[in-house]
C-alpha cells in the first residue's frame, strides 16, 4: 500500500476516534444522555477542519503535511 494512503487513513481514523471520545467523555461529565454525544463529536470535527484550513494544508481540512497529503500535487521529482 501507498505511504500517503496509510498516512491519510491514520489521520483520518485518529480524529475520528478522538473526536467520538470527546463526545462521549463531554456527555458523561456534564450528565447529559449519551446521544448527545454525535452533536458533540460533530462541533469538534467542524472545529478541527476549521483550524485545520487556517493552519494545516490551504484549501484542505488535512493537518497532515503538503508533502504526506494524498491530496497534494505531486511534485516535479515525483514525491
Amino acid at each position: 500500500m501507498d505511504s500517503k494512503f496509510i498516512l491519510d487513513l491514520a489521520e483520518r481514523a485518529g480524529w475520528t476516534g478522538a473526536e467520538a471520545a470527546l463526545g462521549l467523555a463531554v456527555t458523561d461529565l456534564s450528565g447529559l444522555p449519551v446521544w448527545w454525544a454525535a452533536p458533540v463529536a460533530l462541533l469538534a470535527a467542524s472545529a478541527k477542519a476549521w483550524v485545520a484550513k487556517q493552519v494545516g494544508r490551504k484549501g484542505t481540512a488535512s493537518t497532515l503535511p503538503a508533502g504526506k497529503d494524498p491530496a497534494s500535487a505531486p511534485t516535479a521529482q515525483g514525491i
